[in-house]
């Protein structure tokens, strides 16, 4: 009889020495596994897929700027993502479904997804990538975080509440004098049609229109009698919202379905407007780590941020800011703390002492950060649903990009051992000038 073979795990196929699984083993699972379980019920349901699993694909989603649906196909193809994850043996069907992710970040809440961005922040300080002295000079700065929503005009909120409400009124058993159904469509694309052909007095009628038509079916429903769901009685909130606002109203509405959207004008030249939330980082200025991010609501001024932003950094990492570099936007802020803030102008730098002059002028290293954060790790467009969304992907998307700072780290070694076996086979071995410049010289 022939010997049975053997079983083969991933570690048998796997190399050892990829960036991946040395980056899976510079992350203190059992710790997140410890704090992550306490949101899990021990009676009630159907048992929960491993914490290793659902986190381990949160983090390669955001390193890799993936979707929820093509992170678990990949997981499929890839022995190193499975062996990040947490598994023995290669798997051949999807480990969990894509809504499973989305019910996973609801379910962890805000400061639970906070213990997953620390463990990050902590692997790269046990890693010794990270370091208490990196925290002596700290960068803060502003940007936005943009929403998913289409860019807001009168006509299209009003059309799209009138048909949120016929649907919520007919699913609660009302009967609506006239839904407008078809007339308010065509009249939405007859105002789009004026406008593109500037005919502005018509688009501004088709508008007035959709107005009037949203009007009667609101006060259809708030005359109608019996006891009407919450989830109407919110959006009728909304509606109400909508037809009082004005040009010159505060807090107005952007999105139907996201009403926590917040218009914001940073004076940029290729973007007027943007519609999102503002969300704060703190950086280190000497070797670029994120150790503090979260988002803010109500458009606060840069200035009033400042304290949150150091507090929550301090506190991810248990270590105390001694100088923080920040820019003009920052002039009347609102810290009181130890540390000592600098605010940047460029104008005002021939007094000052050279050592300092060298941090100040680091303060721009963390622009770039926000541009890689926003291609690489999904903070450009948020997908995510309501506030606790904002700060989720605010969150993950930090722990996206510190993660890949640690792959570059283990792959470096990689990449040191191929350009010396290149060294050795393409250039002159005692050739100073081409180890150094990378210059092609073929040996005879």
């Amino acid at each position: 009889m022939k010997p049975r073979e053997k079983e083969k795990t991933l570690e048998t196929i796997i190399n050892k020495a990829h960036p991946l699984v040395k980056l899976s083993e510079a992350i203190n699972w059992k710790n997140l596994e410890e704090k992550l379980t306490k949101k899990y019920s021990e009676r009630m349901g159907a048992p929960g897929k491993g914490i290793r699993l659902m986190v381990g694909l949160q983090y390669l989603k955001y390193m890799y700027n993936e979707s929820d649906e093509m992170i678990v196909q990949k997981f499929v193809e890839n022995p190193y993502y499975q062996y990040f994850c947490g598994n023995e043996y290669f798997e051949h069907s999807l480990p969990i479904d894509s809504s499973s992710m989305t019910r996973f970040r609801g379910r962890m809440g805000k400061e639970t997804i906070e213990e997953m961005f620390k463990e990050v922040v902590r692997s790269a300080s046990m890693s010794k990538q990270l370091k208490e002295k990196d925290f002596d000079q700290l960068n803060v700065d502003t940007t936005v975080q943009e929403k998913a929503i289409s860019f807001p005009t009168d006509a299209k909120l009003y059309y799209k509440m009138l048909k949120d409400l016929v649907k919520l009124a007919k699913e609660d058993g009302i009967n609506l004098r006239q839904s407008y159904k078809f007339v308010s469509k065509k009249a939405l694309t007859k105002q789009s049609n004026y406008a593109h052909a500037r005919q502005m007095n018509r688009s501004r009628k088709m508008t007035k229109k959709l107005k009037t038509y949203l009007g009667r079916v609101y006060r259809d429903i708030q005359k109608s009698s019996g006891q009407k769901k919450e989830e109407l009685q919110s959006k009728l909130l909304l509606a109400e919202r909508l037809l009082k606002q004005s040009k010159e109203s505060k807090n107005k509405l952007y999105s139907i379905h996201a009403p926590e959207v917040e218009c914001i004008s940073k004076g940029k030249a290729h973007k007027r407007y943007e519609f999102g939330c503002k969300v704060s980082m703190v950086t280190t200025s000497r070797n670029n780590w994120i150790v503090g991010i979260e988002a803010h609501h109500g458009n606060p001024y840069d200035g009033h941020t400042l304290k949150s932003s150091i507090e929550k950094a301090e506190e991810i990492t248990n270590w105390r800011a001694k100088n923080v570099n920040v820019d003009l936007g920052y002039r009347g802020h609102d810290y009181d703390g130890q540390a000592q803030v600098n605010i940047v102008n460029r104008l005002k730098m021939k007094n000052k002492a050279k050592s300092l002059v060298k941090w100040l002028k680091r303060r721009s290293a963390i622009e770039p950060i926000f541009g890689h954060l926003k291609s690489d790790n999904r903070l450009e467009r948020n997908l995510l649903k309501g506030k606790e969304g904002d700060h989720t992907n605010a969150v993950l998307a930090a722990c996206g990009f510190n993660l890949r700072k640690l792959y570059a780290v283990f792959l470096l070694p990689i990449l040191e051992w191929l350009k010396k076996q290149l060294m050795g086979k393409y250039f002159h071995q005692d050739s100073i000038l081409s180890e150094k410049y990378f210059v092609f010289t073929p040996n005879n």
